[in-house]
């Protein structure tokens, strides 16, 4: 088979972390407690039964993106079962994406794979809730070596050049990095669109993006043009890759079902949810959250312009807060997997990613790969 497109523009970065394969091939984490109050609840059901191309006969492998536990979700109950030969978790990459890793010795064979967790989530609403009213400037300003990073250059997202001609750009004399942060989201959701002709969640190739004029996108283009220039005014950010698992509730007036729906009885199919969100780290105060790509969405899919008043209060709340109808994988740009794959370093990991005999199964389409992802929520 030949390599697909979808890994052309793939770069390396070196692998780290810590590798703790286990044992068990199904792992039963700490149950979630009973809902508190301001928390939602989901179960979520991934199904695979992946798909080897006609004519292989040689190994497969598997890797699946999981959810972390974090200040903003907790994740119990995690199982799996399956007839693969081995299977274990790992996070030994260079972002730590926890990972789900599995193999079947002959492709032969039904390569199937069921996972299955439970996870509370919490919004993250610090400009909503007023956190930010007294922010001041620090004297010096200064990051965490654990945050240094996130203003460095990716494959994908340079930081110099015309990026940095455009960042430069739209702050202007601006010092206050909250507010240089907040105009060059307004730059990105005014110039930028959703296309939804681009294939999954786009590739985030920035400098593409910027040499062409082409400001059209889905969420990874739109999230990492904000994050590439917000790197290149000073600020460490950063893309943050998942999935939507359930309703949309309100944003202060408006309900919007382009950032999610469910059925009466909370069910939803999230096989083709996943999403990319952005944040970034404001100096004397720590990471905030901002979603410039479902601007751009909620304009496409409720049709409406950029003055109208819905889109103007999305606009508003998804710079400094995150509805959490949605749980976060990683934020992997341009790394190698662990185990490595045959096919060089991923630009992202939100979907799972399976090799048979070395080559890649398209992972952008549920039904040619086949795996079905459902999530319901617990009321």
């Amino acid at each position: 088979m030949q390599r697909r497109d979808f890994l052309k523009n793939a770069a390396m970065l070196s692998t780290a972390g810590m590798f703790s394969p286990l044992l068990a091939t199904t792992v039963q984490a700490q149950p979630v407690m009973k809902v508190a109050d301001g928390l939602r609840r989901f179960s979520v059901t991934q199904q695979y039964d992946v798909n080897a191309p006609e004519g292989s006969v040689g190994v497969v492998k598997l890797w699946i993106p999981l959810p972390p536990d974090t200040p903003l979700q907790q994740v119990g109950g995690l199982q799996y079962r399956g007839n693969y030969q081995d299977a274990y978790i790992t996070t030994a990459n260079a972002y730590g994406a926890k990972t789900l890793f599995a193999t079947w010795p002959n492709a032969n064979s039904k390569l199937q794979l069921t996972l299955e967790w439970v996870i509370e989530t919490r919004d993250w609403e610090p400009r909503k809730n007023g956190e930010l009213a007294d922010y001041r400037v620090p004297d010096i300003i200064q990051y965490p070596a654990d945050v240094k990073p996130y203003l460095l250059p990716t494959a994908h997202m340079p930081v110099d050049g015309l990026v940095k001609q455009t960042a430069d750009r739209i702050v202007g004399s601006e010092t206050n990095p909250l507010q240089k942060a907040h105009k060059i989201y307004q730059w990105v959701t005014d110039n930028m669109f959703r296309d939804n002709d681009v294939i999954g969640c786009g590739t985030g190739d920035v400098a593409s993006i910027l040499q062409t004029g082409k400001m059209g996108g889905k969420c990874t283009d739109i999230s990492s043009v904000f994050v590439a220039l917000v790197r290149a005014a000073g600020i460490p950010a950063k893309e943050v890759f998942g999935i939507r698992v359930g309703q949309a509730l309100k944003m202060g007036q408006y309900s919007h079902k382009a950032f999610g729906s469910a059925d009466a009885n909370g069910v939803a199919g999230i096989s083709g949810g996943q999403h990319c969100r952005a944040m970034f780290y404001l100096a004397g105060y720590g990471w905030l959250p901002a979603d410039p790509g479902d601007v751009t969405k909620m304009r496409l899919v409720e049709h409406k312009t950029k003055q109208d008043p819905a889109a103007q209060a999305v606009n508003d709340y998804l710079f400094g807060n995150w509805e959490m109808n949605w749980i976060a994988f990683n934020e992997g740009r341009d790394f190698e997997l662990y185990p490595v794959a045959e096919q060089g370093a991923m630009n992202n990991f939100a979907y799972p990613y399976a090799e048979v005999d070395g080559d890649p199964v398209n992972f952008y389409d549920p039904k040619v790969f086949a795996y079905d992802y459902q999530s319901i929520e617990q009321r």
